[in-house]
């Protein structure tokens, strides 16, 4: 008995025709018959009655049917967990993060992913929550690491949470500290000032409105830079801002690093990934590492 001949007979018993089943399977119909000929005389039964114009299984053909469906599949999965196990010596995985996951959270996780999979390319594409979100939705990633909540919500997107971060305000140890005491409240950010990101960057929305929520217009010193940039132009005594606690912990040299007073500000990373395309093996392998960190 071979494969390739249950393939056929599976294809036969579904179609009920002996030539659209060998459309179906990419063979000429005189091949197919005389390998479903061969497969009956190997197992000595008919495997259907062939009347013209009405082709059905016979008792050792409804016998066979599942038996065959259930080895094909089989094989179909043996032959995906190959793929997978492969796809883990050697492929790529797309990851789009922010910024300041770039800075602060990946680069430990990225190291033990690389350490255990060599053979993998890590390709990783910064930006802001809603461009990874569109990048995602076309297929241009695999994973994403987003800010909670998404600003355009997308039901064609599975997220799960993945920490809770506190926020900081890091200034220039050679300028004033910024508020009165160990801590710094929102209000005391009124009148300093700042340095901001570019527009569209998460953090960015995120102080506005908590100073915003004070009464108060924030005041920017400089503004538009990404995150190497605003942590460098604060380094230069330019002005105060506020970051995450990760990034001022992995970048906190030449800062001086004051938390906000309760309740603070704090933001939400989630990892999404497309709802109705499941990542590739290795995306699926770093997503894993990325929720047991």
């Amino acid at each position: 008995m071979q494969f390739q001949q249950l393939q056929y007979f599976v294809a036969v018993a579904e179609t009920r025709h002996f030539t659209r089943a060998a459309d179906l399977v990419h063979v000429a119909q005189p091949s197919l018959s005389q390998q479903i000929k061969a497969l009956e005389r190997e197992l000595g039964a008919d495997l259907f009655l062939r009347a013209r114009g009405n082709i059905t299984l016979t008792d050792a053909g409804e016998a066979l049917l599942p038996l065959a469906r259930r080895i094909l599949a089989d094989a179909d999965t043996a032959r995906h967990e190959v793929l997978e196990l492969v796809q883990l010596r050697s492929g790529r995985v797309r990851l789009g993060a922010t910024p300041s996951l770039c800075t602060g959270l990946l680069p430990d996780v990225l190291r033990a992913f690389h350490d255990r999979y060599p053979g993998i390319r890590l390709l990783i594409e910064e930006g802001g929550s809603h461009d990874l979100v569109r990048e995602l939705a076309r297929g241009a990633l695999d994973l994403a690491l987003v800010v909670l909540p998404l600003p355009t919500p997308s039901p064609a997107l599975t997220t799960v949470e993945l920490l809770r971060e506190d926020l900081v305000v890091v200034s220039s140890p050679e300028e004033p500290a910024p508020g009165r005491g160990r801590t710094v409240r929102i209000s005391d950010l009124e009148g300093a000032r700042l340095v901001m990101f570019r527009h569209g960057y998460d953090l960015r929305e995120l102080t506005v409105a908590a100073c915003r929520a004070e009464g108060f217009e924030p005041d920017f010193a400089v503004e538009g830079g990404e995150m190497d940039a605003v942590l460098g132009f604060v380094r230069a005594g330019l002005g105060v801002a506020v970051v995450p606690r990760m990034v001022a912990t992995r970048s906190g040299r030449g800062l001086r690093v004051t938390p906000l007073a309760r309740p603070g500000l704090h933001r939400t990373i989630a990892l999404a990934h497309r709802s109705d395309v499941a990542p590739p093996r290795a995306a699926r392998e770093l997503q894993r590492m990325l929720l047991e960190r």
